[in-house]
C-alpha cells in the first residue's frame, strides 16, 4: 500500500460521497482522485484503467460544468431518467470497446488481466457518461462494475484500492436511493 494509494482511496470515498449527495464538489475531487490513481495503476500495470483516469479527467470537467449549466435554461441539472435509446447504445458501445480493447491489451502489452481490465474500464466510462447527465441509472452500472473491480484488485495485491471499491458498492447503494428520493 503506497501513499498515492491512499491519498487515492480517501479522496475516492469524499468523491463519491459528495456525488451521492448531489454536491457539485464531487466533480473537483473527483479530478484530483483520477490524476493520482493513473498513477496507482500504472505502477500496477493496469493500463485500460491508468488510461480510463486521462478520460474521466476529461468527464469530471464537463461533469462540471453539466451540473452547474447543462439544465434548463442553462441552470442546474436535476436528477432523471436516461432514455433507453441512450442506455442501449452505451451498453453496445462500451461491450464493442470492452472487446476491442482486451484484444489490443492481450496482444500488444503485458497488461495484467486484459480482459476484465478492459472490461470494467469500459463500462466505467459508460457509467460515469450517464453520471455527467445525473441519470439515475449511472448507480445500477456503477454496483456491478464496483463487483468486478474489488476482485481484480484483490487478484493484483491492492488490498486498499478493494476496500475503496466495496466501500463504493455500499455508497452506490446510498447514492441510487438517494437519487431515487430526488427523482421522485
Amino acid at each position: 500500500m503506497s501513499p498515492l494509494e491512499i491519498l487515492g482511496a480517501a479522496t475516492g470515498v469524499l468523491g463519491v460521497w459528495l456525488t451521492a449527495r448531489e454536491k457539485v464538489w464531487c466533480w473537483p475531487v473527483g479530478l484530483v482522485n483520477v490524476a493520482v490513481y493513473a498513477l496507482v495503476f500504472r505502477e500496477a500495470r493496469l493500463y485500460a484503467d491508468m488510461g480510463l483516469q486521462g478520460v474521466y479527467f476529461v468527464l469530471c470537467l464537463y461533469g462540471w460544468w453539466a451540473w452547474l449549466r447543462g439544465g434548463v435554461a442553462h441552470g442546474r441539472l436535476s436528477v432523471s431518467r436516461a432514455p433507453r435509446t441512450v442506455l442501449a447504445a452505451c451498453g453496445a458501445a462500451a461491450a464493442v470497446f470492452a472487446i476491442g480493447l482486451g484484444i489490443f491489451l492481450a496482444s500488444k502489452t503485458d497488461a495484467a488481466l486484459p480482459f476484465w481490465d478492459a472490461g470494467t474500464a469500459s463500462f466505467s466510462l459508460a457509467a460515469q457518461f450517464l453520471q455527467t447527465r445525473k441519470w439515475i441509472e449511472n448507480w445500477v452500472l456503477w454496483i456491478a462494475v464496483d463487483v468486478v473491480y474489488v476482485g481484480i484488485y484483490v487478484v493484483k495485491g491492492l488490498n486498499l484500492t478493494a476496500g475503496l471499491y466495496a466501500l463504493f458498492l455500499v455508497l452506490a447503494g446510498i447514492g441510487l436511493a438517494s437519487w431515487r428520493r430526488s427523482l421522485a
